[in-house]
């Protein structure tokens, strides 16, 4: 049994997500993101099974595990119950965690993701906020989107949202101390910590690629380079 197997079986996801696969494949025929990219649950599932370190490792390194769209689809059809997505998110924690995730295009784009939308959660209150939504980062919005941008207040006023305004209604600004509440559980649970790692961890990737931090950050953004498809 290898280190990186013992410290992967330590996640309650394996426990629960893991119980005995027959290899059937059936998860792998049911994944919409499977049907899209190089990605099989089913190998990675033989992969946590064989107990390798090696291979595992090249799991927490690699694209395939950034590929999962944590769906759960696996488990609606596994004849025996196991959820390959909680053995994906396992690994995705654990590749976060030393830092592997930086190695691989996919997982270079946890550090957008986490400035936008966990930050979003601590500074606002919501995953998605309108005022951080910019059209430039998001040309697929396409040009009715882009309006919508640019009429905001209008647009949602029209749509009877209370936009940033005191009491109930739909995108209201959240409560300074509703706000400490999120805080303090993105404390406790781990989730600050998880995003320090993940900073520390990009900045010295930027260092190692030659690149300046911020360069670094719209890059794992915008670009891909790799051949994700599965043509």
């Amino acid at each position: 049994m290898g280190k990186l197997y013992e410290q992967l079986i330590r996640d309650y996801r394996i426990k629960e997500g893991l119980k005995a696969c027959i290899n059937c494949g059936t998860c792998t025929a049911i994944c919409p993101a499977a049907e899209f990219y190089k990605y099989n649950p089913k190998n990675i599932v033989n992969i946590v099974q064989s107990q390798d370190d090696a291979q595992i490792e090249e799991l927490l390194k690699g694209e395939q595990i950034w590929y999962c769209g944590e769906c759960m689809s696996c488990v609606t059809r596994c004849p025996r119950r196991n959820a390959p997505g909680l053995v994906v998110m396992a690994l995705r924690s654990l590749s976060i965690d030393l830092g592997y995730f930086v190695e691989s295009e996919k997982g270079r784009q946890m550090l957008p993701l986490t400035r936008r939308m966990q930050s979003n959660i601590l500074n606002y209150g919501y995953c998605v906020y309108p005022r951080t939504f910019l059209y430039k980062d998001h040309p697929e919005y396409g040009l009715t989107g882009k309006w919508v941008i640019e009429n905001m207040e209008d647009v949602y006023e029209r749509l009877g949202a209370n936009l940033d305004g005191k009491g109930p209604g739909i995108l209201r600004k959240i409560p300074d101390e509703s706000l400490a509440e999120l805080k303090a559980i993105f404390d406790e649970t781990g989730a600050t910590r998880r995003m320090e790692i993940i900073e520390e961890a990009s900045k010295l990737k930027a260092k190692e690629m030659g690149i300046p931090y911020d360069e670094y950050e719209r890059k794992a953004f915008e670009d891909t380079e790799k051949d994700h498809l599965n043509h």
